[in-house]
């Protein structure tokens, strides 16, 4: 056998027959399903950083119970409390950006829609 031959013969794949349309891709009957075709980007875009603020909102309400968990089961133990304070206030301070993030999105996307439309 020669060098540089090879036994392996590669066929092209024939995926497609024709150019591709956003029909094929995401048929009519699929696109007022999932909201696609009806929501404005600016709305999508609210409703992304509403899921993302309640999905840390419920983090922090998380590590404020932890805190409280690790308190209640101190028992007495002074470096127990402390570290127990210090994910309570950590949780606080998060409570507070994470609100403070969600009133300035709110606010930049309620005038940004009024701005453009």
């Amino acid at each position: 056998m020669a060098m540089g031959m090879s036994l392996v013969s590669v066929a092209p794949a024939l995926a497609q027959t024709g150019p591709v349309t956003s029909g094929e891709i995401l048929p009519s009957t699929i696109q007022p399903a999932i909201g696609l075709a009806s929501a404005d980007v600016r709305v999508t875009i609210a409703r992304i950083i509403r899921v993302a603020m309640s999905l840390l909102g419920i983090i922090v309400v998380v590590i404020i119970l932890y805190g409280g968990f690790l308190w209640m089961t101190a028992g007495g133990n002074d470096e127990q409390v402390g570290s127990a304070k210090g994910w309570i206030i950590s949780g606080v301070i998060g409570l507070a950006i994470v609100l403070s993030a969600y009133a300035i999105a709110t606010f930049v996307i309620n005038q940004l829609i009024t701005a453009t439309t």
